[in-house]
């Protein structure tokens, strides 16, 4: 990084973690609005996000969280976006790689405002892509950047959870497991959702994109999705895990639970929610379970992105040369 842009950084550090600008359609109009886009950039940013692949709420969500960091950084250097140059969008990403974020978020930050003005772009609502052509971080393809939990931690959280925690934790914690599923998805599911496909117990979730899986619930998660729903008295729909007044438990309360519960458990390190869905897929595989089943189960559309969690792959203990050499063995 040359000495002056250093300069330029440390002279308004930005802040480019915790909490988004915005996160709902109204909050990114706000912030656009302030900062001079007209009305014809505003509809044309509302269509952006309801085309494509934003049709997900989750996922439009994560794009105007996206945008709206871009958004109020170009604020905050005394620009617009309408106003920003290719250097403003290098500088803009090399603040981004000083706050300390991981590439991957950097990577996705970057993406999503570029597609935003390539949109912009086709309706004439802009002139200039500053993203266009920018050198994004590369990513460790081969491995998960996620913190993983071992069987035995898994089994240790889940045991203590069954014994010092709620209900509701419990059986929260079991569901995030056993279905590998991405937190928004285990925070939607929905009590009329769960019902008997053959001799499986089953619950349909919305996934990434925004279409409805199947899952297979065993034994031990339905059980204590039924203890905790024994006690909210045994409603008949709604969803499975709300707060006491009733309300969809967020994520953020979710990542304190699963750190404080996986600390009294044993677990010296931080973790995220996201590390019960990598330790599923990664015991599968582990397991033995064939690639393209474990790739269906986890909802991954390459199935390069399910060997990631494939940590056994390089294991000597898998090699076929073995089975190779026992086929063409000559008799002796």
């Amino acid at each position: 990084m040359s000495e002056s842009v250093e300069l330029l950084l440390s002279s308004s550090p930005p802040e480019l973690r915790g909490t988004a600008p915005a996160r709902t359609p109204h909050e990114l109009a706000s912030l656009l609005r302030a900062s001079g886009m007209a009305e014809a950039g505003l509809r044309a940013t509302a269509m952006w996000l309801i085309s494509g692949r934003r049709e997900s709420p989750h996922t439009r969500t994560a794009y105007i969280r996206d945008v709206s960091w871009w958004v109020r950084w170009c604020a905050e250097q005394g620009g617009t976006p309408a106003e920003a140059s290719t250097s403003m969008a290098d500088l803009y990403m090399a603040a981004l790689k000083a706050s300390g974020l991981a590439r991957a978020t950097i990577g996705r930050r970057v993406a999503a405002v570029s597609s935003w003005y390539t949109y912009l772009i086709r309706e004439r609502c802009a002139a200039l892509n500053p993203f266009e052509g920018a050198e994004r971080p590369r990513l460790n393809t081969a491995d998960s950047g996620t913190r993983g939990l071992s069987r035995e931690q898994i089994t240790s959280i889940l045991s203590h959870s069954a014994a010092h925690e709620s209900a509701r934790t419990y059986a929260l914690l079991w569901l995030m497991f056993a279905t590998a599923g991405r937190i928004s998805s285990v925070l939607d599911a929905r009590i009329e959702d769960l019902s008997q496909d053959r001799h499986h117990q089953v619950l349909d979730l919305q996934v990434k994109g925004g279409r409805t899986k199947r899952f297979a619930i065993p034994p031990a998660a339905l059980a204590a999705i039924h203890d905790y729903l024994a006690e909210r008295g045994h409603p008949d729909d709604g969803l499975i895990f709300v707060s006491r007044n009733g309300r969809r438990l967020v994520q953020s309360y979710v990542w304190k639970l699963v750190n404080r519960v996986a600390r009294a458990a044993g677990v010296s390190y931080g973790i995220s929610p996201h590390s019960f869905r990598h330790s599923a897929i990664t015991i599968a595989l582990s397991d033995g379970r064939p690639l393209h089943v474990v790739q269906d189960f986890a909802g991954h559309a390459d199935p390069r992105t399910t060997r990631r969690y494939d940590r056994a792959r390089e294991s000597l203990d898998r090699s076929p040369a073995y089975g190779l050499a026992t086929s063409v063995a000559p008799e002796m």
